[in-house]
């Protein structure tokens, strides 16, 4: 990560919320590219780490709250070329629907078979490695 990239676009959490089995997605109303289905995600804001951007993006987005249990690793997305931070999150309130309408149009509870039916070109190394992890128990 170079300062001047972080500089130039603030980077993006995304929060992996897994509940019962499942991880927690949404589908954009409008693609980045390729990118339809993902994590509930947003930019960091300026003096938020990204595991509090990744919880208030939550919030924000599905009205589920949560508590941010570990960041699991950083890349520069090779889709969308922005640095992302990907959050481990375990849920501690209420009921995930589609509160940010203008950006979201549905969520998902998604089974680890299904994933790369939401996710075609596949996921990050440690963001694969933690699902598998979490969600074949």
């Amino acid at each position: 990560m170079t300062q001047q990239t972080a500089e130039e676009r603030p980077g993006i959490a995304a929060a992996l919320v897994v509940h019962e089995a499942c991880i927690l997605m949404v589908r954009r109303r409008v693609s980045e590219g390729q990118l339809s289905w993902q994590f509930p995600a947003g930019e960091i804001e300026p003096g938020e780490s990204p595991e509090q951007a990744a919880v208030r993006e939550t919030a924000e987005e599905t009205g589920l709250g949560v508590a941010a249990v570990k960041l699991l690793g950083e890349r520069v997305h090779p889709k969308t070329g922005r640095l992302m931070s990907y959050t481990a999150c375990r849920v501690v309130g209420g009921t995930a629907e589609v509160v940010d309408t203008e950006e979201l149009d549905q969520l998902a509870w998604v089974a680890l078979a299904e994933i790369p039916e939401y996710v075609p070109y596949g996921l990050f190394g440690p963001v694969q490695e933690f699902l598998d992890a979490t969600l074949m128990s």
